[in-house]
């Protein structure tokens, strides 16, 4: 396990345990201020109901410490109805304030006391709210009786309430903590359960890296954001590896087709030692041989760098009118050969034949297959024929076909003329490197589409292809199709 790893870990548990502290500590402190609160005024409010009864009492009755007497046996007097309600402590003072009847605990009698003992009028209140009691805390009430016949003492003591709240104040302390660590181990178990797919991924990463296999197997399990992306780093690893094979048979392809070129200068070039003996007619044809095929060799090079760039991908997408690229081309062709070549838009006249493309791309497709027609048809006197077509319907798009009178293609040839280096046994004697049809069907899969060839009803061949543009391809917006990635080759 890296320590990446350990730290994402370390942090997802250590985030539940810090928001399970806070969200516990909010609850708690607010539910233990609301219930000590709710407890303390409860317990005042009962204190301060007896003491007004008390008083109440007293106001309405003529009353004598005696009827307080904590000897009372039936327990049906004064003093019993003060002790019911919340266990108070009562403490009678007779006159001058002497105790006749003590609390127990045994209540203070201060100067305050004394002097409502003496009081001539019922109901007068002393009242103390921190007084301690052997290390106690109570609240005390001393109400006349009045005439000068004593008081009546009534204690409450709060430091049972405030030991019940401090317990409470610790468990909930306790329980917090338990919800603490309860969270930081699911956070933790929750982490380990999410991370161990990331620090397998990461492991493949490495594995690839040091070893450069892309022929891994990669975990994608899940279907959240981390089985998302094992599924999306599969496909990478899959892309990378088919580009890599691409490259490979590119290289080897490009090799193989480089030596007959390269072959054939070298023994032209062995010759020009001896030009001089050679005769006037000799020494032409060797200077001619080695112009051609220095012009072939260049453009097979051309070619092979160009479709090696990746077709001029950096050209920006823009509104292409397929019928106007095909004028052009015809223009441009009708200079190099001197060939009749027309062109036809199949429709209404206003029929629309734009598509978002890029243009360089497949001016030189449709270049490239006028030129293949050319070649094929050499001395032909009937027209070579481009013809562009709108389709109709779901997937719809724009199709364009050269159709020219020459030799044609053979049934075994028209799944395989698109393949780089790939050329018919009629073709082998022809100049040219095999590669222009190639980059025709990869300019066609870059723009949502596919090639097709087949023979021609009357003789000669029909190459073209159907394209739909870029945002049906999905590189409109950047994406790009994998160099060297084929499409399905279709026939009409």
């Amino acid at each position: 396990m890296s320590p990446a790893s350990r730290s994402l870990r370390t942090k997802l548990a250590l985030s539940f345990a810090a928001v399970a502290a806070g969200v516990t500590a909010l609850v708690g402190f607010l539910s233990y201020g609301s219930a000590a609160r709710l407890v303390r005024v409860d317990q005042e409010a009962v204190f301060d109901q007896v003491v007004h009864d008390l008083r109440q009492q007293v106001r309405r009755q003529t009353l004598t410490p005696d009827d307080f007497s904590s000897g009372d046996p039936d327990h049906d007097g004064p003093r019993d109805d003060l002790t019911r309600p919340v266990g108070t402590d009562i403490q009678i003072l007779g006159p001058g304030g002497t105790v006749t009847d003590r609390g127990n605990p045994p209540l203070p009698v201060e100067a305050d006391d004394r002097r409502v003992a003496d009081e001539r009028t019922a109901g007068s209140l002393s009242e103390d709210t921190d007084v301690q009691i052997d290390g106690d805390e109570y609240r005390l009430a001393t109400v006349s009786l009045g005439g000068g016949r004593g008081a009546v003492q009534v204690a409450q003591e709060f430091s049972d309430t405030e030991d019940l709240l401090a317990e409470l104040q610790r468990r909930t302390l306790l329980y917090a903590g338990a919800v603490v660590v309860a969270a930081g181990l699911f956070g933790w178990w929750l982490a380990r359960r999410v991370t161990s797919r990331l620090v397998r991924l990461a492991q493949t990463a490495e594995y690839v890296a040091s070893t450069g296999r892309l022929d891994v197997a990669v975990p994608v399990t899940g279907g959240d954001e981390v089985g998302s992306l094992g599924r999306s780093f599969d496909r990478m690893l899959g892309r990378l590896a088919r580009s890599v094979e691409d490259q490979r048979r590119l290289v080897q392809d490009a090799g193989h087709e480089l030596r007959t070129p390269l072959t054939s200068l070298r023994t032209n070039i062995s010759l020009l030692h001896r030009i001089g003996e050679l005769p006037p007619d000799a020494r032409r044809e060797l200077v001619a041989d080695l112009a051609q095929e220095s012009r072939e060799l260049t453009d097979l090079v051309n070619e092979l760098v160009e479709l090696a760039a990746g077709k001029e991908d950096d050209e920006p997408a823009v509104a292409v009118a397929l019928a106007e690229t095909a004028e052009d081309v015809a223009t441009l062709t009708r200079r190099r050969t001197g060939r009749m070549i027309t062109v036809r838009v199949d429709g209404p006249p206003d029929v629309d034949t734009t598509i978002t493309g890029r243009p360089a791309q497949l001016q030189r497709a449709l270049s490239n297959l006028v030129e293949n027609a050319a070649k094929f048809d050499t001395g032909g006197t009937a027209p070579i024929e481009i013809v562009v077509t709108r389709l109709s319907g779901v997937g719809s798009g724009v199709r364009v076909e050269v159709l020219d009178r020459g030799p044609g293609i053979a049934d075994t040839d028209a799944d395989r003329v698109f393949d780089r280096f790939y050329r018919a046994p009629a073709a082998r004697s022809l100049p040219g490197s095999g590669l222009g049809l190639s980059i025709v069907r990869e300019v066609a899969a870059a723009h949502g589409g596919v090639p097709f060839a087949a023979r021609r009803d009357g003789g000669g061949a029909v190459i073209g292809f159907v394209v739909k543009g870029l945002e049906e391809s999905g590189e409109a917006n950047g994406a790009r199709r994998p160099h060297g990635a084929a499409p399905p080759r279709r026939t009409p």
